[in-house]
């Protein structure tokens, strides 16, 4: 339990969280939606079956897997199919997944499940209903695929050096909700309170994918190998994640959604400021902390990636560690404020990627100061949106101003600082970004440059007097519209806007990427460009049939346990 906790340690300022490489290297914490999810469902003692698994001994077919809460169930209608080598692909693109899945309201019925069947696999191209809240695809990973049935058929258990070098069986390619393809609307299961965290279908779906994936691969063993087939070890199992490739699509997110990311970003400035404010840590909150901090020096050091940009940022980071180890060879966190010194100590002597590990590591010995800050990053202010046509001019300039300062200094004519251009895809409608100035896409251009915009407002706006509503100036330029409304947003989100030119010639997608996977939970991103990145979820976890109020939390880190 903390000791003495103060409020007085203020948030760290926007202007030093929302820069995208600090972005880009944010870490998964106490308030990942994973975490939060998991720590619910064995705080409330959910329970869990498979009322169906029908597939045959070439896997095709199709499973239930039911997640029960207190007043309602969910289920993972799983589809399995036999897909050619040739089709296999990790593209958004592709056509054909070797399994497909529907989040079900509920439990379904075997009419619900026949017609599940005659969409769901074909995903963009079928159609599905309220009753489901979410869609999504998966590809095995084919190697470490064919050696886990290899192995468990032949009598024995797979390789663990292969387990390890891949981590997990299947990879998800999309995990769509919200009113996508027929989907119920988020604003459905908003009000439930399971749902209040973000994304709690989508990593609810997940994580019951990975126990079909366990299931599925048992039982292509037991096809090929009958009675002499081993049963998966469950130690081997639990180190088993679910793999996600996760392209451009997702990155404009963040910046469509400027108050859900501010709520984000300060539940956890939020979180780490009053960790900061504990003016003495007890012996047993010390003990904690350095346990995880070793369980996460060995989640690092088996960290590996192939892009040239992560590759120095985790080289950097098994710096840090090695220069935290020696501060705290003099620094026994015995002291007043201890935490506080060790982000300020942090700030000075540590890589961003770091810094950022700090700031995430002091918040797990907290639970009663950090978990119930869950409940705060939804974004339930419809009136955010609206826009107030009464404020004056001067006081949108100066909210303008607040967010935007640094980018109003910029040359917007230079082609360096708008040689992109986000525009969205005729074939996939997906996210794309191209070269401004060798491809013909200007005209096409979505807005997702709001520095840019914000300051063409702001030279417009100069020509206004100071006490004029805004309302006026908005009748003869509507075209400003979305940026006068972000201006009045960021007076209740703070950190609602990227403090970076989003269109720069040296723009990393990447960064934002894992913004927003590290609020998911994910863990030793790998990039294979600075567009696309692989990931792993749920690596470590119990399975349903294992979880516990001991276990449902610091599985994250090898052999985490407090």
């Amino acid at each position: 339990m903390a000791t003495g906790a103060q409020t007085h340690i203020p948030r760290r300022e926007p202007g030093q969280v929302m820069r995208l490489s600090r972005l880009g290297s944010l870490h998964q914490s106490r308030l990942s939606f994973m975490r939060i999810l998991m720590r619910r469902m064995a705080n409330e003692e959910w329970s869990f079956s498979r009322p169906v698994f029908n597939i045959d001994e070439n896997g095709v077919g199709h499973a239930v897997y039911t997640a029960h809460g207190p007043e309602r169930a969910y289920s993972l209608v799983a589809f399995a199919h036999d897909l050619p080598a040739d089709k296999r692909s990790d593209r958004v693109i592709a056509e054909a997944w070797d399994a497909t899945f529907a989040m079900f309201d509920g439990i379904p019925t075997v009419d619900d499940i026949e017609r599940l069947s005659k969409n769901v696999p074909y995903q963009e191209a079928g159609r599905v209903s309220q009753s489901e809240l979410s869609l999504s695809r998966a590809n095995r990973s084919v190697r470490l695929w064919a050696h886990v049935v290899e192995a468990l058929s032949s009598g024995r258990q797979p390789d663990a050096a292969q387990i390890g070098d891949v981590g997990y069986l299947m990879r998800t390619t999309a995990v769509y909700g919200s009113g996508k393809f027929g989907a119920a609307d988020r604003e459905l299961i908003a009000q439930r309170p399971e749902m209040h965290a973000p994304f709690q279908i989508e990593m609810l779906s997940v994580y019951l994918t990975r126990t079909f994936v366990r299931d599925l691969v048992q039982h292509m063993a037991q096809a090929v190998g009958g009675d002499k087939t081993a049963t998966l070890d469950p130690a081997i199992a639990r180190r088993l994640g679910i793999g996600n490739s996760t392209g451009l699509g997702m990155a404009p997110f963040i910046i469509n959604h400027p108050v859900l990311f501010s709520n984000w970003i300060m539940a956890r400035e939020e979180a780490i400021a009053r960790v900061r404010s504990v003016e003495k840590a007890t012996s047993e909150e010390i003990a904690a902390f350095q346990r995880l901090f070793e369980c996460s020096a060995i989640s690092v050091a088996l960290w590996r990636s192939q892009h040239p940009v992560q590759v120095e940022k985790v080289a950097g980071l098994r710096a840090d560690l090695v220069a935290l180890d020696e501060y705290f060879a003099s620094n026994d966190l015995t002291g007043e404020y201890p935490w506080d010194k060790l982000v300020v100590w942090s700030q000075d002597n540590l890589s961003e990627e770091g810094q950022e590990k700090v700031a995430s590591l002091i918040l797990e010995p907290y639970s009663d100061l950090v978990d119930g800050l869950a409940d705060c990053m939804g974004d339930t202010n419809r009136d955010a949106f609206r826009i107030d046509g009464s404020a004056s001019v001067e006081t949108v300039r100066d909210l303008i101003k607040s967010s935007f300062g640094w980018a109003l200094e910029l040359d917007w004519d230079d082609h360096e600082h708008c040689a992109r251009a986000w525009y969205v895809s005729a074939e996939k409608l997906e996210p794309r970004l191209g070269e401004r100035f060798d491809e013909p896409i200007t005209e096409y251009e979505q807005p997702l440059a709001p520095a840019r915009d914000a300051t063409k407002a702001f030279e417009a706006l100069n020509d206004w007097p100071n006490d004029t509503p805004i309302a006026a100036f908005l009748l003869k330029h509507p075209e400003y519209r979305h940026t006068i409304r972000r201006a009045q947003q960021s007076a209740l989100a703070p950190y609602s806007e990227i403090h970076d030119n989003t269109i720069s010639a040296t723009v990393m997608p990447i960064d934002m990427l894992r913004a927003k996977l590290s609020f998911f939970g994910a863990t030793h991103f790998d990039p294979r460009s600075d567009r696309w990145v692989r990931i792993c979820m749920y690596a470590g976890a119990p399975y349903p049939e294992d979880l516990t109020q001991k276990n449902a939390d610091l599985w994250v880190y090898p052999e985490g346990t407090l």
